[in-house]
């Protein structure tokens, strides 16, 4: 059990030997080979799904909640299992890639075989369609549910390909991490469809989808080269970084109006602490992408060669943070003064 490997695999992408890896144990191998640092952002839109049940009066099974999490935890965990499977297979990670630079990409690396891979994979999925299939069973064989887990599916097998080379990778994020996983599990919790959920969800969101196009951009003249038409690709890197700093003010805008109209209580003005986040990002994103590292950026571990990911993943994760502590208090804050703010 190396305790110390599964705390840094949880925060970074670090890069290992072939010695290094035989010496660890199975879960130590799962963590780095899912990327697993990044799986926080999905279990931030599990949590805020019954967050949302709990803001609008409903009570949530704990047990409910837990399965949804760990179901949606381990679908992104197969999806990244199996995007590098997909894209070591087409030859997209072969010849020095970008994926290849800052992290280990297993099969191209050597770490696994191919069979080992898939075996990673089956495992993962499996587990991820054991929760789905629970939740089907402890809501009555309901078909709404059943359709949702088509949908995830469906975007898990089909995601690095060929959604990702049709400019609708990021598209995809935004509509996964959305209306599936928030909107879809407060369905799942609550039984009931809530469009309002959806676009309350909206500046949570909007933060994942700057991670997807902040590593698109980074790999843009390289994804461009091997005819991977991401939607900085096609959009081109200026317009694409603007349009990450869009995506990185308008949620606090939203909230703002989310206030105003009542559906939440001024106490989620504490997303507003994760604006000296933003403050340190920005201005990179002013400015193309530097040819080479500058002297202060780390290097590898979720550092250079990606440039833009990580700085747009670190503005998210501190406006999650602090939209899911603000979203806490709202709904204790209504348990406690029934009717406040209505």
């Amino acid at each position: 059990m190396n305790f110390a490997m599964w705390r840094k695999a949880l925060t970074v992408i670090p890069n290992v030997s072939i010695d290094e890896w035989n010496k660890l144990d199975i879960l130590s191998k799962w963590l780095i080979s899912t990327r697993a640092a990044v799986l926080v952002m999905t279990f931030l839109s599990a949590v805020l799904a019954g967050l949302f049940a709990l803001h609008d009066g409903y009570r949530v099974s704990p047990l409910a909640w837990l399965v949804l999490t760990l179901g949606l935890v381990l679908a992104h965990a197969t999806n990244n299992i199996f995007n590098d499977y997909t894209d070591y297979v087409r030859g997209v990670d072969q010849d020095n890639y970008f994926r290849t630079m800052y992290g280990p990409q297993p099969i191209a690396h050597g770490l696994v075989t191919k069979r080992q891979h898939l075996t990673y994979f089956a495992v993962t999925g499996l587990l991820a369609l054991a929760c789905g299939l629970y939740l089907i069973l402890a809501n009555g064989n309901d078909l709404t549910i059943w359709a949702l887990l088509g949908v995830g599916v469906f975007f898990v097998l089909f995601y690095t390909w060929p959604l990702k080379g049709l400019a609708l990778g990021e598209l995809s994020v935004l509509v996964v991490w959305g209306p599936l996983m928030i909107g879809g599990g407060y369905y799942v919790l609550t039984g009931l469809w809530n469009w309002h959920t959806v676009w309350a969800s909206l500046p949570y969101v909007l933060g994942v989808t700057t991670v997807i196009f902040g590593k698109h951009i980074d790999k843009l003249l390289i994804d461009k080269a091997k005819k991977l038409y991401t939607l900085p690709v096609v959009i081109g890197e200026k317009v694409a970084r603007f349009s990450v700093l869009s995506m990185m003010i308008l949620p606090y805008l939203l909230v703002v109006g989310l206030v105003m109209v009542r559906y939440f209580t001024p106490v989620m003005l504490l997303v507003f602490v994760a604006v000296p986040t933003f403050l340190k990002v920005y201005p990179q994103f002013l400015q193309p992408r530097p040819e080479t590292r500058p002297a202060a950026f780390p290097e590898g571990q979720g550092g250079w060669p990606l440039y833009f990911a990580p700085q747009a993943f670190i503005n998210n994760r501190a406006f999650g943070m602090w939209f899911m502590l603000g979203l806490i208090l709202d709904v204790i804050l209504r348990l406690v003064f029934p009717g406040f703010w209505i």
